[in-house]
């Protein structure tokens, strides 16, 4: 059980890892390049919340990260859920959730990475 626990919390850190290894894996059985790097998204999305979430609190020194960015995703859920309304007439549940899992991704990566930036200058700057 610690042992599970510890890769997640591993995968959690560095989410490039999941990435790299659903990607792989998915080549390997499945040779559907696109299907497979869709999946391999799907799944480090996941891990880039928890990971941007924990470097929010810590760059900003709060405890509300996860639920911050959670209402950010909810938020972008109904402006997109609105915009499909508008130009179809109805709402197509799982197009809104694959379009805003995906947009998740996009957004999460840049701030994951700019968030590290950060953190990491100002580590070494405290260390010196």
């Amino acid at each position: 059980m610690e042992l599970l626990q510890n890769s997640f919390v591993t995968l959690g850190v560095i989410p490039v890892v999941p990435f790299l290894i659903v990607y792989f894996i998915g080549i390997g059985l499945r040779k559907d390049k696109k299907k497979t790097l869709l999946l391999a998204m799907d799944v480090t999305t996941l891990f880039l919340l928890l990971s941007v979430s924990a470097l929010f609190n810590i760059l900003f020194n709060a405890k509300f990260g996860f639920y911050f960015i959670l209402l950010i995703v909810l938020i972008s859920a109904g402006l997109i859920g609105g915009a499909q309304n508008r130009i179809k007439g109805k709402v197509d549940g799982r197009r809104l959730f694959r379009a805003v899992w995906r947009l998740a991704f996009f957004f999460l990566g840049v701030l994951y990475v700019l968030f590290l930036f950060i953190v990491l200058i100002q580590y070494i700057s405290q260390a010196m």
